[in-house]
């Protein structure tokens, strides 16, 4: 929230007349800005302006400093339970082994389970990229070898000389 940075505090408050919330949220009414600074200063607050777009401007007193505290720390807590998905990739070729075929679908269900999206790239070699049906049956394998984990969120598609496909996590 970039709110904070944009508040007006005391005398940066620039308008005719404010309407005045005091630190217990009792509103005092519609008055100049400098009286409202005054009554502030009386308490040992501060006046910040909570809502400029207000007709009058909404200035509530309180403590500056305290409120910016809170406020960075609700944007700590906010950051903290985010959870940024990235893809993770797994290269095959059109005639990989079967065993290492499932070394890469394991990897990939690791991947998958943790919640990241897994991008499948099929690389091809000189000829190969001749027979991109080869690379097609491989990625449907994949698929459903990873069905229980995954979904295929973006088909097979040659793009060059490789092959992509995309899987994302079940939803829970």
């Amino acid at each position: 929230m970039a709110i904070s940075k944009e508040l007006r505090i005391n005398e940066e408050i620039r308008c005719k007349e404010v309407r005045l919330v005091d630190d217990a949220g009792e509103q005092l009414g519609v008055m100049p800005p400098r009286e409202a600074v005054k009554i502030a200063a009386e308490k040992g607050l501060d006046l910040v302006e909570v809502a400029p777009t207000a007709n009058p401007p909404v200035c509530r007193i309180m403590d500056y400093g305290k409120f910016k505290y809170e406020q960075s720390k609700k944007e700590k807590e906010a950051k903290k339970n985010q959870r940024t998905i990235s893809v993770k990739e797994v290269k095959l070729r059109p005639n990989i082994e079967d065993h290492d075929f499932l070394t890469k679908a394991k990897n990939a269900s690791k991947f998958l389970e943790s919640g990241d999206k897994v991008k499948v790239t099929i690389m091809f070699r000189g000829r190969e990229i001749t027979h991109p049906e080869l690379g097609k049956v491989l990625c449907d394998r994949f698929a459903q070898e990873l069905s229980s984990v995954s979904k295929v969120e973006k088909e097979a598609k040659v793009e060059g000389r490789n092959m992509i496909m995309i899987l994302a996590p079940h939803k829970e």
